[in-house]
């Protein structure tokens, strides 16, 4: 206000003395620099007003795109569990079409408890789904996972077959050769299964099926893995076999409870 005061009077002044015109081009020399002073200014305050709105406006986007995202990424890990679940089961019909003595409960893994040469499961059903202690648990495929050891009204604790303690007795499919197959109990063979007291006259190859020649406890034919390596045992006589697992023990998350069957 000030200075438009003294422009207003040095106009007056500079009219007097001068005339209307000159005086009109002398204010309009000194008022451009400030009025373009104050568009500088004003633009800048606008470009920072504009800055922050949109700044939050993103922030707001962004907040909104990161949920949607980690609402599909949920939505396709459902759907992809579902297409699992799905394929497991129209399996398990396939395996059930085969053999039609058997009853199946399924389940799904709670938790681990594997160490050293220990290894089992929990799952979520027990006595109260028609489970007992001694039940075989097997995949859709017919693999041999291990057996019901301990059960509870709504639980039950699985031993695998890579636990040393848990023996099986077992052919080679191909060749008829029996044996008894457990847990490695070396520490450079976690994870594999050996199968003890082959005759030393053995011929076995590698991928040679491995299956339960049959008992009270497990029904003949299921598979527990496959040969992969062969050699001697400590007293030089009988031989073993190292196998790999039917079972991918990696990726287990549905199981199948073998409640009933008959061995041929």
């Amino acid at each position: 206000m000030l200075l438009a005061v003294v422009l207003a009077v040095v106009t007056a002044i500079v009219s007097a003395l001068f005339g209307a015109t000159w005086a009109q081009k002398a204010v309009q020399a000194v008022i451009t620099p400030i009025r373009s002073g104050v568009s500088s200014i004003t633009r800048q305050a606008e470009r920072y007003y504009n800055y922050l709105f949109g700044y939050e406006s993103l922030e707001a986007d962004n907040e909104y795109l990161r949920k949607r995202v980690a609402e599909i990424e949920d939505e396709m890990r459902k759907a992809d569990s579902l297409e699992r679940e799905n394929q497991r089961y129209r399996e398990l019909l396939h395996l059930k079409d085969e053999h039609i003595d058997y009853e199946l409960c399924d389940a799904y893994i709670n938790s681990w408890d594997s160490s050293n040469f220990k290894s089992g499961f929990s799952i979520g059903k027990g006595t109260n789904a028609g489970l007992e202690e001694g039940m075989v648990v097997i995949t859709e495929y017919n693999q041999v996972i291990g057996i019901i050891k301990e059960v509870g009204p709504n639980w039950a604790n699985v031993t695998t077959v890579l636990d040393s303690s848990l023996e099986i007795s077992a052919s080679v499919a191909s060749s008829g050769y029996t044996g008894v197959v457990q847990g490695s109990y070396n520490e450079d063979e976690r994870g594999k299964l050996r199968m003890k007291y082959l005759p030393s006259e053995a011929v076995l190859r590698n991928n040679d099926q491995v299956v339960t020649t049959g008992s009270t406890v497990y029904p003949k034919g299921l598979v527990i893995g496959y040969v992969e390596d062969a050699g001697y045992d400590e007293t030089g006589v009988a031989k073993f076999a190292l196998l790999t697992p039917a079972a991918d023990f990696d990726n287990l998350e549905q199981v199948f409870i073998l409640t009933q069957f008959t061995n041929e």
